[in-house]
């Protein structure tokens, strides 16, 4: 997947992904605990140990690791190019990678940050970006043209499952629309017509119970944390997202990454919750 060749866009490949290996999203989530509980230093050698097991453990049968940008950059330009290796080497892996590094900026700003992460031949390029549309969802523009251009995705803000987000998220605007449900509107659009799957997503929480008031059928995928640490499970998600289910790409952090650093616990945690989510999905 690496190189300077056009890639297919990100809907299609991450498609075929979900399909071959299941929904399955794993985050790489080295924060300061995790790394005790793996009996890991809080430094980069603690960092760099903890990010390539969890890569050589899964990068081969998930469909999507999502580095968490935020625990690799506190340690500075040399828990950054860790990242990139991580990066580098779960994408060689045959894993699609989702930087989650949730930007969002205006102008030349925001296009610096697409840059960072969307251009082929970026040291960080990563097959997807989590962005923030809370400036107004046409601030996004120059990420979703890049996006475009290098067959990368985003997975935009919508229905987070964190209670704060409420009060953005479910705001009535002017129209009579929420603030979240003009996000997936947007994205709507920008999928429309696209086969067999959009290439932009919506960050929607599995944690929200019924959203059946919100259109989620946005041609596009549905990044759903909340599974595990927060509380939803595998079981919940035909009830949370209806006909649009087969579109869900579930995310797990910690209740895959508790196993560690045993490999093979990692494997079959991950293997556990992907038989589960499969079984759900099937039956929705």
């Amino acid at each position: 997947m690496t190189g300077t060749t056009a890639l297919e866009p990100f809907g299609a490949r991450l498609r075929r992904a979900m399909d071959e290996r299941g929904p399955l999203c794993v985050g790489i989530d080295p924060h300061a605990s995790l790394l005790a509980d793996w009996g890991l230093n809080d430094d980069v050698a603690g960092l760099e140990r903890f990010s390539r097991t969890v890569v050589e453990a899964l990068a081969d049968r998930v469909a999507v690791l999502k580095p968490q940008s935020a625990f690799f950059e506190r340690f500075g330009s040399r828990g950054v190019a860790v990242l990139e290796k991580s990066v580098e080497e779960a994408r060689a892996a045959g894993a699609l990678v989702l930087m989650d590094a949730k930007r969002g900026d205006i102008g030349s700003t925001m296009a610096a940050y697409a840059e960072t992460y969307l251009r082929k031949d970026a040291p960080l390029f990563s097959d997807a970006l989590t962005v923030s549309p809370f400036l107004g969802y046409g601030s996004l523009q120059p990420a979703v043209e890049l996006a475009r251009e290098n067959g990368a995705g985003l997975f935009v803000l919508a229905l987070t499952s964190n209670p704060e987000g409420r009060e953005v998220q479910h705001a009535v605007r002017l129209d009579g629309r929420t603030v979240g449900a003009t996000m997936l509107a947007h994205l709507a659009a920008d999928n429309a017509g696209a086969e067999p799957m959009g290439s932009f997503g919506a960050v929607v929480g599995a944690t929200l119970g019924d959203l059946s008031s919100y259109d989620l059928e946005i041609n596009g995928p549905l990044l759903a944390p909340g599974i595990g640490a927060q509380g939803a499970t595998p079981a919940d998600l035909p009830g949370v997202f209806g006909a649009a289910v087969r579109n869900v790409v579930p995310n797990v952090s910690r209740g895959v990454l508790r196993h560690g650093p045993d490999a093979a616990a990692l494997r079959a945690s991950a293997d556990r919750f992907a038989t589960e989510i499969a079984s759900a999905v099937a039956s929705g």
